[in-house]
């Protein structure tokens, strides 16, 4: 099975509403660019993953749920950031965590990244 995964510390009122909204909006516009390179193979797994969870589309893109957790400390906040920004290293995408062009750590680093980043201490 295909794994998506997204990692991130976020703020918002109604969080689980942006997520949601985010999960949906990214998984139909991938579906169609898969579509339209015709990637049945890709496109065969994500049919055949929502089986699993899905009746009312034709494919599952992104895995069941959110895990939110609360960010309640420094400390704990710091250990969170560490553990996105390895996350590539250590499934050996990269070699270093700002080597990842779509990871926050290249603006802690001072590079510029993909997108702004409101960054922590």
């Amino acid at each position: 099975m295909l794994e998506n995964h997204l990692h991130f510390a976020a703020q918002a009122p109604r969080l689980d509403k942006c997520v949601a909204s985010f999960k949906s909006y990214t998984a139909a516009r991938l579906i169609e660019l898969l579509k339209e390179h015709h990637a049945e193979r890709l496109l065969a797994r994500l049919r055949f993953a929502k089986k699993a969870h899905k009746q009312d589309r034709e494919y599952q893109f992104w895995q069941e749920g959110s895990h939110a957790e609360l960010l309640f400390s420094d400390e704990v906040m710091r250990q969170k950031l560490d553990y996105i920004h390895y996350n590539p290293v250590q499934r050996g995408y990269v070699d270093l965590p700002e080597h990842w062009r779509y990871s926050s750590a290249r603006s802690y680093m001072g590079q510029e990244g993909l997108i702004e980043v409101d960054r922590w201490h």
